[in-house]
């Protein structure tokens, strides 16, 4: 399977809100990084900062506006569109993504913290 496929099926995994399935697609010693906040290394950690962070969800959709590919780097510019009961936020993001063997390695997803942070509070 190729990374853009591969990305894009993770990011419609999104949408089923399940921290399990979205960190496995990440390598073991895989790294999740909100460029807002700290990094996170390993599969374990990294399910439980998913689990942290879409604790309040209720839905996500993701629209890729861009995706371009190279090799094993994987670049998506996308709307998350996020509601967390009755407050919603449309956040611009851009996520790059390196890939190893079918896994993701590392993921840098690059958003506003402020834009995210006032519309779910």
């Amino acid at each position: 399977m190729d990374n853009e496929k591969i990305v894009r099926e993770f990011i419609e995994a999104w949408s089923r809100l399940d921290p399990d399935e979205l960190s496995s697609w990440f390598c073991e010693d895989g790294v999740y990084h909100n460029m807002p906040t700290g990094p996170v290394a390993g599969r374990g950690p990294v399910r439980d900062m998913i689990a942290g962070f879409i604790a309040p969800w209720t839905e996500t959709e993701w629209e890729i506006r861009h995706l371009v590919s190279h090799g094993d780097v994987v670049i998506v510019e996308r709307i998350d569109r996020t509601k967390a009961g009755d407050k919603a936020v449309d956040l611009p993001c851009t996520g790059v993504f390196e890939m190893r063997d079918g896994k993701i390695q590392c993921w840098r997803d690059y958003f506003d913290l402020g834009t995210y942070m006032g519309a779910m509070s």
